[in-house]
This record gives C-alpha cells, sequence and structure tokens, in this order.
C-alpha cells in the first residue's frame, strides 16, 4: 500500500545439485551453477510503486508520523534499487514521497575500498487540529491580542473571546539530511565521517504566566541542530583501536517570545517576553578499543572520552516593563561551561564450555564550571524583589559496576545471576549521594527442543546517604516531603517466561508474566508504595503452507499510593491511583507460493483507564473522573500478481480513538487559564489505497514491512 513508508529488500535462493549415490565430485558440471547469495552480486534491479491514498476525514493523531491528518486525497511514490558490478555498488530507497513522512536513501561505493551514504527524512508531528487562539502572529516571536480586546481578571469577563476565536493547529515537522563516507586505505585502516543536519519548525504550546493569571500561546519553532561523527580505526582479528570526533551545534532562531497579555494588568506591564531555549554546542573526543584473547575465549574492551558543552546565549533585560528600572545585569551572557568524562571497562570470559562470566564498570562525570553571579530577580515583569540570588551549577557523578554469570548444569538447565550497583553524587540538591544495590538470579531450562522455560527475581535497594530537609525548605516545600527519584526505595520483581513451539505442530505460544513492587517506606509524604503486574500471551498457527494466524492479548495494572499535606505538616490527604491497559490483537497472512493472490489482515484493540480516589481531611474522600482511552485499528492488505514483474495492491485501514481526559477543557472554563480548547480525541478515519508495483531486472525486489 502508498500509505505507509516502505522499505524494500532483495530476496536471493541459493540454488544447489543433488547428486547420485556414489558420484564423483569431480564428475559434476559446476559450469551453470548460479550462487545468488554469494558476495559476488552482480547486475541491476529496482522495484518501483506508484498509486494514491484517499483519507476519510481530519484527524491529527492518525495522521502523526505520517502525515495523513487532513481529509483528501494523496498521491504516492514508492521504490528501491540495487546496481552492482563486480566493484562498484549502489542501492536507492525511497517511500512515500507524496507524503509528510518521505524519505530518501542512497548508499554506494567502491565495495572494499569507500562507502557513501546520502540520506533525507521527514518525521511529521501532529498533536492537536481543534485548538483555537486569540492571539495574531506579528512576527515569528511576537504575539499580538486581536484589535479593540477589552482585558478582565478573569476569562469570564472576556466579552470579546468567543468572537476573536481563530483556529490554530498544534504540530511541527521535521526535516532531517543524512551525509556520509567511510574510506579503507589499508585493509587494518578505516577513515569515516559523517554530518547530520536536523531541522525542525512548527506550532507548538506553551503557557505565558503573568502572575496569578496564565494563557496558552501558539509558539513557532524554528530549531536547527548539527552533528558530526568522525574518527579513524585500526582492526585486526584480534583487537581494534577507533579514535572519534563527536560534535552537536544547537541554533534556536526564536530565542524569545513576547506577548500582550489578555488579562487587566497593571501599567507598563500589558506587554511580557519569556526567554526560551539558548543556542549552545558540545564537543567530545572518545578513544574506545577492545582486544580478544585465546585463553579462556576472553573479550576486553574499554572506552575513553572527555567533552565540553557551551551556552553563552545573550541575555534578555530584567523586564520589558518600562516602569520598572531594574538593575543592570550582571553580565551580558552567563559563559556556561560543563565538562564532561567518562571512561568503561568490559570484560567477558567463557573460562570452561558450560560457564560465562561477565564483568563491567562505567563512571559519568558532569563538572559545571559555569560563574556564579548575584541576580535581583523581576517577577512576571511586575515586581523587582531587589534581592540578590545565584544561579546553581548542577553538577554530578555517575558510576555502574556490573557483575554476572552462567552455568550450564544438569539435563542443560542455565543458572545465571548477576549483582549491581549504581552510585551518584549530585551537587546543590536535597540528596548529595545515593546508592542502589542489586541482585538478581535466573533459570532456564529447555528439556525439550520446542519447550522453553524461564524463572528470574530479584531485588534493589536505593539508599542515601541522607535527606537534606534545609534545601526543600528554601524553595518554599514542606520538609517532610520525599521526591519519588530521590527518596529511599526497596524494590522486588519476578519474571515467568514460557514458549511451546512443537517442530511438527503448526502451533506456537508464549506468555510472559511480569511482578514488581516498590515500597518507600521512609518517605511521609510522597509516593510511599507501587505495584505493576504485567501478563502477556500470545499464539501463532500454521493452518496450512500458504495460511497462517496469531491472537496476542495483554494486561498490565499499576497501583500507586501519594500522601500529602493541605496544612503544611504531617499527612492529611491519600491518593490511590490505578492504572489498567489491557491489548487483543489478531491476524492472518495468506500467501501461496505459486499463486497470484496474497493477503494480509491484522486487527488490534487498546484499552486504557486511570482511576483516582483522593481521601483528603478537609473534603473526605471523592473520585476524580476517569481517564479513559480506547483504540481499535484494523487494517487488510492485498496484492495480485498481473504477470511475473507486474502486481496490483489494494490497501484499507480503519482507527477509532476516543479519550476522556478532564484535564483537556475549553478556552474559558478556568477562571484564570485562557486555553487553546484542544478536545480530547475521538475520531473514525478510513485510508484507502491502491497502486501498481513493477519490478526491473533479472532479481526480484519486493516490499517489505
Amino acid at each position: 500500500m502508498t500509505t505507509k513508508t516502505t522499505r524494500y529488500i532483495s530476496k536471493t535462493a541459493m540454488s544447489f545439485a543433488l547428486l547420485a549415490p556414489g558420484l564423483a565430485l569431480a564428475q559434476a558440471d559446476t559450469s551453470n551453477w548460479k550462487c545468488e547469495s554469494c558476495p559476488f552480486d552482480s547486475g541491476a534491479r529496482a522495484a518501483y510503486e506508484a498509486g494514491g491514498t484517499y483519507i476519510s476525514d481530519d484527524a491529527a493523531r492518525f495522521g502523526n508520523g505520517t502525515g495523513y491528518d487532513e481529509k483528501g486525497g494523496y498521491a504516492n511514490l514508492d521504490g528501491a534499487g540495487r546496481l552492482v558490478s563486480e566493484e562498484y555498488l549502489l542501492d536507492w530507497t525511497f517511500a512515500d514521497l507524496g507524503a509528510d513522512s518521505r524519505m530518501l536513501q542512497i548508499d554506494g561505493g567502491l565495495q572494499g575500498k569507500f562507502g557513501f551514504h546520502v540520506g533525507y527524512r521527514e518525521l511529521p508531528y501532529r498533536r492537536f487540529d481543534t485548538t483555537s487562539t486569540i492571539f495574531t502572529q506579528a512576527a515569528s516571536d511576537r504575539l499580538l491580542l486581536p484589535s479593540g480586546w477589552v482585558p478582565a481578571g478573569t476569562t469570564a469577563g472576556f466579552t470579546q473571546l468567543a468572537t476573536s476565536l481563530a483556529p490554530q493547529n498544534i504540530g511541527t515537522d521535521r526535516q532531517i539530511v543524512d551525509l556520509g563516507a567511510d574510506w579503507t586505505p589499508a585493509s587494518q585502516f578505516r577513515l569515516f565521517a559523517d554530518f547530520r543536519r536536523q531541522t525542525r519548525d512548527g506550532i507548538d504550546i506553551t503557557s505565558g504566566p503573568s502572575y496569578t493569571q496564565t494563557s496558552f500561546l501558539p509558539r513557532f519553532i524554528d530549531f536547527e541542530t548539527d552533528q558530526i561523527d568522525a574518527g579513524v580505526q585500526y582492526a585486526t582479528e584480534r583487537a581494534s583501536l577507533t579514535l572519534a570526533y563527536y560534535g552537536s551545534f544547537f541554533t534556536n532562531n526564536n530565542p524569545s517570545l513576547t506577548w500582550e497579555t489578555p488579562y487587566t494588568a497593571a501599567p507598563g506591564a500589558t506587554t511580557l517576553r519569556m526567554a526560551r531555549e539558548p543556542d549552545n554546542d558540545f564537543q567530545q573526543v572518545s578513544l574506545s578499543g577492545k582486544y580478544r584473547f585465546d585463553a579462556a575465549d576472553t573479550i576486553i574492551a574499554a572506552s575513553l572520552a572527555t567533552g565540553t558543552g557551551e551556552q553563552d546565549q545573550e541575555f534578555l533585560p530584567y523586564t520589558i516593563n518600562p516602569d520598572l528600572g531594574g538593575n543592570a545585569l550582571p553580565v551580558p551572557s552567563l559563559g556556561a561551561e560543563v565538562d564532561t568524562m567518562n571512561y568503561a571497562l568490559m570484560l567477558t570470559s567463557r573460562p570452561f564450555d558450560k560457564a560465562r562470566i561477565k564483568f563491567g564498570y562505567r563512571y559519568d562525570e558532569r563538572d559545571n564550571t559555569t560563574p556564579q553571579y548575584d541576580w535581583t530577580r523581576v517577577i512576571v515583569d511586575l515586581f523587582a524583589l531587589g534581592e540578590a540570588e545565584q544561579n546553581t551549577p548542577y553538577s554530578f557523578e555517575r558510576s555502574h559496576l556490573t557483575l554476572s554469570g552462567e552455568l550450564v548444569t544438569w539435563k542443560d538447565i542455565r543458572i545465571s545471576g548477576g549483582y549491581d550497583r549504581r552510585t551518584i553524587k549530585r551537587d546543590y540538591q536535597e540528596v548529595a549521594e545515593q546508592t542502589v544495590d542489586e541482585g538478581w538470579g535466573q533459570m532456564r531450562w529447555q528439556p525439550l527442543a520446542w519447550f522453553d522455560f524461564t524463572l528470574k527475581g530479584g531485588a534493589s535497594e536505593r539508599d542515601i546517604d541522607r535527606y537534606d530537609e534545609t534545601v526543600g525548605i528554601s524553595l518554599g516545600q514542606n520538609p517532610l516531603m520525599r521526591k519519588y527519584y530521590l527518596a529511599y526505595r526497596y524494590r522486588t520483581y519476578g519474571e515467568l517466561v514460557a514458549s511451546f513451539t512443537p517442530v511438527d505442530s503448526p502451533l506456537a505460544f508464549t506468555t510472559t508474566v511480569l511482578m514488581a513492587d516498590d515500597n518507600y517506606s521512609q518517605s511521609r509524604l510522597g509516593l510511599t508504595d507501587s505495584e505493576e503486574l504485567r501478563v502477556t500471551a500470545d499464539l501463532s498457527w500454521a493452518i496450512a503452507e500458504s495460511t497462517s494466524v496469531y491472537f496476542m492479548i495483554g494486561h498490565e495494572a499499576i497501583d500507586a499510593l501519594q500522601t500529602g499535606s493541605e496544612q503544611f505538616s504531617t499527612y492529611d490527604w491519600v491518593a490511590r491511583h490505578d492504572d489498567t491497559f489491557d491489548h487483543f490483537g489478531a491476524g492472518l497472512r495468506y500467501a501461496p507460493v505459486d499463486g497470484k493472490l496474497a493477503l494480509r489482515f491484522d486487527y488490534n484493540r487498546g484499552d486504557g483507564n486511570t482511576s483516582i480516589f483522593v481521601d483528603s481531611l478537609s473534603g473526605g474522600p471523592s473520585d476524580l473522573p476517569d481517564l479513559e482511552s480506547t483504540l481499535d485499528s484494523a487494517r487488510i492488505e492485498a496484492s495480485y500478481a498481473f504477470s511475473e514483474r507486474l502486481e496490483g495492491t489494494f490497501d484499507l485501514r480503519y482507527e477509532r480513538f476516543e479519550l476522556a481526559d478532564f484535564a483537556m477543557v475549553s478556552e474559558a472554563t478556568l477562571p484564570t487559564v485562557l486555553t487553546m480548547g484542544a478536545d480530547p480525541y475521538d475520531y473514525d478515519v478510513y485510508a484507502v489505497g491502491i497502486g501498481i508495483r513493477y519490478r526491473f531486472g533479472v532479481e526480484k525486489l519486493e516490499l517489505a514491512d
């Protein structure tokens, strides 16, 4: 079908001769033997498909990733080809040229000596097509209110809101260009260089606060990121060594956003401004290598890298309010710099045939050397505090030690286990140091070739040196609050995997069960407990040589308990979150070897539900509205071979998605928040595609998912 991004692969087959018993090899005439899968490929072949797709309705989410977000017809062209001789090779692939998800890839070169690649991709991200705004774009970084707008203290007082709203879709497009080459001047040396430019443009949503009120604003995005990978590699049968350079350079062509507030504002504060992502770059040099010892079949690998990230974007003034004098900035730009260093060591060995051990260690350091200055902030262009505050240069050190082993015991039972230790040290946070110790064990039993049973379990403990309550107090937080990612946690988990794939049976079955429990026993406020259960099963059945079906089902449940305080003291309210996700899928394949007609059918259904129960001292027990989502997706694909080279294709896809989300409200639902009125997703869409596929050359190139 022409509605999906397709890739092409060449399928080859090796011919062979059945020799009569007792016939000497020298008597065989091999002059006409053909090895189609040998590396000495030659010739030209290609496959192209042209067609069209019709989309039945507008739906932003349906077009996310494909670009098919608007009702109507789309023309399309897909293709792939190969041209190869004894020395040269050229491969090309392109897909979805009629859609916003188009891609093109060309690879080629002199085999064994030189290679190059050129690529282009577009990735559409479609978020909302039901949003609207009162703001108009005066420039890419400036938003204006409608002419004659009457400000008010709440959204209920916006008398011109209904007549001023204009549709504004939310979405972005990402374009990626890849260029690269490698050269092998000698058998043991290889030089490589790759360049990637990624641009992202479109409209996103951001919030523009004005102290106790805020507006959701359409934000115009114009990002550019250039990345460079280059290096030299030396490799032998035993060893390899690579010296490489990596660079990343980010540019934001809209580094600030200015807007007029729709709320009643003090004189001089009717226009507000905020800074956005600053330009920055990161550069790194790395050295990596590995060596293989004959003794105990041992491989040792190591890497070392050092880099620097810099950001020197020019600051905006403290305020855009002309009535606030404000102090001068201490410096025109921050001159931020972060130095990174990491190294790693990995050792794998097989001391004897039925045993294997693995050791690894990794260290990462981020040293933020950004200077600290005294700043006198202005709050939302309205209040000049006059109090000096300093910027915080966060740094950290992380290390990860891992040790594991496996032993094949009686009746080919594989027993394995391992130990992991992760340590992190931080600056300027509630927890300066924490350590996670984890141990696990696994048993795998395969008594028969068609039966495989694996049982795994383990436990981990995240310990902290202490929780510094003064940090939270300085930020206006309850000193009893514990952030879940910094708090003490004890986790236990277990997993079972079983598969039955009898060789002489058309049936194959696999099931997985996972259970995990997280306990935050030292947290008085915050997340205190979380439990997870996941069950999956899939069954495939080869009804005949040309026909097969499959079924799969999955269930996941996550329960979490959270405590809080309304009185800025010990806990006086509790909330329980219950998340459940269910999935069912089924499909059929019909592809006779010598037939002209091939069919494929797939159906998937997913249901998600989140229930939140709250019991508070002041409000008593209550339930928030459930968050619910339902997705139904079905697809039929068919192809008919008119000849060995010409095929017709047909594709029918249906998708229905419903979402209930109480956080998505109309523009004026909240008195102090002007939203963009995004509706919860609710759509039914059909996509119908037809196409013609033609193959050139001596071998077939077929469409692949």
